[in-house]
């Protein structure tokens, strides 16, 4: 399929767009930055340009993983996110109803699950995050422009029979966190891959399994991260002394954490189930927190991708720089 893969420049469309080539797509990429897969320079926001980039190359499916994202907000202002984030689906779905596409993803977030409550952890237990999860909450316009979107796309399920798929992904991107301090980047996405984080290679094998099971599927909003260890009956224990429940299920993690210099999680607030897109998109993350402590005890490669460096192409292209 000729397939339309908006933020073809950005962290994921670079490890998505390859593999959307050996799979024997031919990709056309869309970005607001210049990009090794990307052959138009241009917004989503900019309806001209995305009926042209269709009728242009004969697109035939489109992934939308183009977005602005939360640390955006530092640098945009709202009416930003809401052209970008919800205009520019609605462009982009609008096309592809036109073209009557069969199949569209959509990369959104378990970020728009938090709300402000489930951020500071006031639950006496670990909250249990899954696709009816609800009611949702979003505590900035990065999650409130992403509820939309999605709600549009369901909206174009409904109304045009466009099938598509919302992957509610959890955390992958390379670069520090800008909220957690005290502990090393690698030692804290460790730790993420417990509760909420995979790998960008993950993130780019689930836009596939979607893009496959659309048909099949018509509607569909999953959640996507690294399978956890932990089961819903675990909540209590994870927010009393999480630490010790890992090292129950992993009796090692604790020394081979203490070779690197690392800490465990005291502490869990928050797990996010992925088990509905294994049973209904086929798809599991390959690396999870077993993944990880496997790595240390052969002394080899973290699986993951640790950049205190990472700059958004987007970002280096307004100030100049070079990544």
């Amino acid at each position: 399929m000729r397939i339309l893969l908006t933020g073809s420049s950005g962290w994921l469309g670079r490890f998505l767009a390859p593999r959307l080539h050996q799979a024997g797509h031919a990709v056309i990429g869309l970005d607001v930055a210049p990009g090794a897969c990307t052959d138009v320079i241009g917004s989503v926001a900019d309806r001209l340009l995305v009926e042209r980039t269709f009728a242009d190359f004969g697109i035939e499916a489109v992934i939308h993983a183009g977005a602005l994202h939360k640390p955006d907000i530092v640098r945009h202002p709202t009416q930003d996110f809401v052209d970008v984030n919800v205009t520019g689906t609605l462009n982009l779905l609008t096309a592809a109803a036109r073209a009557g596409h069969d199949r569209f993803v959509m990369t959104s977030t378990t970020s728009l699950m938090i709300s402000q409550a489930i951020r500071d952890e006031r639950a006496p237990e670990a909250i249990w995050l899954d696709e009816t999860t609800g009611p949702l909450a979003p505590r900035n316009i990065y999650g409130v422009t992403k509820l939309a979107a999605e709600g549009l796309c369901r909206l174009f399920h409904g109304e045009h029979g466009l099938n598509a798929i919302v992957l509610r992904t959890g955390r992958f991107f390379p670069e520090e966190d800008d909220t957690l301090k005290g502990r090393s980047g690698p030692n804290l996405k460790a730790n993420e891959f417990l509760n909420r984080r995979l790998t960008v290679e993950d993130a780019a094998e689930a836009h596939l399994a979607a893009l496959e099971r659309a048909p099949a599927i018509g509607f569909g909003c999953y959640v996507i991260a690294a399978p956890t260890p932990f089961r819903r009956s675990d909540a209590a224990a994870l927010k009393r002394d999480a630490a010790a429940l890992i090292g129950e299920l992993f009796p090692d993690a604790a020394a081979l954490y203490a070779a690197q210099g690392w800490q465990l999680p005291a502490r869990i607030g928050r797990v996010y189930d992925a088990g509905l897109a294994e049973r209904e998109l086929g798809f599991r993350c390959r690396t999870d927190f077993a993944a990880i402590l496997d790595a240390l005890r052969a002394g080899t490669a973290l699986p993951f991708i640790d950049d205190p460096a990472y700059v958004s192409p987007k970002e280096a292209a307004a100030s100049g720089m070079r990544r």
